[in-house]
């Protein structure tokens, strides 16, 4: 079957799209529940770097195995390519999850789905002072505020009372600014670079780095038992195959059809968080966070909808 037109299908569209986000959003449970069988302590920030660093070489490994299947290949085609190649990794994978990882052992799973979804409004505001052609709109504006209101509304506890903790929601900020600045300079990369080779090596790179970090400072993985490597092996696969996934679609269609996709990421997590952690999803604020986040991506995405849909 012609790959371009099976990714292109609305039907399987909407089901790898649904699929990716479903992976990305059952991270947040998966990763605290990982804390917990791999008595990884709320204040062992080593340990949970040498977690998140097998996580991610697992995958990298993963992806660079599709790579080999696919493309035959599983190299850059130069000294330079892997130097970027490399500087992604740290950047995407290894800041990025360092602050991931310890926020995410601080605050709620459904909080952490919900803050983490400020990349997208990152990446926006971003974009306007890198690209020419990706400017501010009046519906991005409107979107930002919107999202950013969401991510405030969730931190409200007890009526007006805000409460903020940095080395919880913070982290799980500073995470997803990481995130948008990584993917505008895998954007750039990725013009001249295999898209899964790109997410093969900055899996496997960063995730190598993260596991040498986390001994460094006298961390370690203890525990080992066929649920615990079973948890670990499945975040390994959910990362390659959403990111392969989501690469493969962004690869056949046009951006605007596919990013809209993103508000259910939150979702997801949010209401996996509350099946398997016992979390309120029904709370007023973290309903109406949701709420206003996901209105948020779709208001910010509805320009290159609208331009799409004429087409």
């Amino acid at each position: 079957m012609d790959s371009k037109k099976f990714f292109t299908s609305k039907i399987n569209i909407v089901i790898f799209a649904a699929i990716a986000t479903l992976l990305w959003g059952s991270a947040f449970p998966a990763v605290k529940i990982g804390y917990s069988i791999f008595r990884i302590s709320g204040s062992d920030t080593a340990s949970k770097l040498i977690f998140a660093g097998y996580r991610f070489t697992i995958a990298g490994t993963m992806v660079l195995g599709i790579s080999l299947v696919l493309n035959k290949t599983i190299f850059p085609s130069s000294k330079k390519d892997f130097s970027r190649l490399a500087i992604l990794g740290l950047l995407q994978t290894t800041i990025q999850y360092i602050f991931f990882y310890i926020g995410l052992s601080n605050t709620t799973g459904v909080n952490g789905s919900i803050m983490s979804s400020a990349g997208t409004f990152f990446s926006v505001i971003f974009a306007h002072f890198i690209y020419k052609n990706d400017k501010l709109s009046y519906s991005k504006i409107i979107g930002c505020i919107a999202g950013f209101i969401g991510v405030v509304i969730v931190n409200f506890e007890n009526g007006m009372h805000f409460s903020f903790n940095f080395y919880g929601d913070g982290f799980i900020i500073i995470s997803a600014a990481a995130s948008a600045i990584a993917a505008i300079y895998a954007k750039e990369i990725s013009n001249s670079i295999n898209a899964i080779i790109v997410t093969g090596y900055q899996l496997f790179l960063g995730g190598m780095v993260l596991i040498v970090l986390g001994y460094v400072t006298g961390g370690k993985l203890a525990n080992f038992t066929p649920n615990s490597t079973m948890l670990l092996v499945y975040l390994g696969f959910l990362s390659a195959a959403a990111f392969t996934l989501w690469t493969t679609l962004m690869k056949y269609n046009k951006v605007g059809s596919i990013s809209i996709y993103n508000f259910l990421t939150p979702i997801f997590g949010a209401i996996l968080s509350s099946i398997f952690l016992g979390e309120n999803i029904l709370e007023i604020k973290n309903a109406a966070a949701l709420v206003l986040v996901c209105i948020g991506i779709y208001t910010v995405n509805s320009d290159v909808i609208k331009r799409v849909v004429k087409k």
